[in-house]
């Protein structure tokens, strides 16, 4: 199976059984939040997302290969788990770039809102 066919699965069941053995031992990660190396920090880093938030929701809306740059276009949802669980969204996109041995060594992600414009979220009245 290619790359593009994996993630396109792993988009549709995160943060759920993830295909990890398509990044690289040494995969840089970034965010707005984050920025480390290793896969066993990325590994934790979603572990977290699934024990702490519910519902989360991954949409893919597009994908796109071009030499060794993979662009996702997404929306990341869940809900937050305070007691009047406010449903959450972040709008983005990802950078993945792949090495030699056609793994990811390199995954960026972009928001389009801010940090504040997500905590603010968390206080949205409906």
């Amino acid at each position: 199976m290619d790359i593009i066919s994996i993630l396109k699965q792993d988009y549709q069941k995160f943060p759920a059984d993830q295909t990890y053995s398509i990044y690289a031992e040494n995969v840089y990660f970034e965010d707005p939040l984050n920025k480390f190396r290793g896969i066993d920090r990325y590994q934790k880093m979603i572990g977290f997302m699934k024990n702490w938030f519910n519902d989360i929701q991954l949409d893919l809306h597009d994908i796109s290969h071009s030499g060794d740059l993979i662009k996702t276009r997404w929306t990341l949802s869940w809900t937050a788990p305070v007691p009047w669980k406010p449903r959450m969204a972040i709008p983005g996109w990802s950078e993945l770039k792949l090495n030699s041995d056609g793994l990811i060594n390199s995954h960026i992600d972009y928001w389009d809102i801010s940090r504040l414009d997500v905590l603010k979220q968390v206080f949205q009245v409906k």
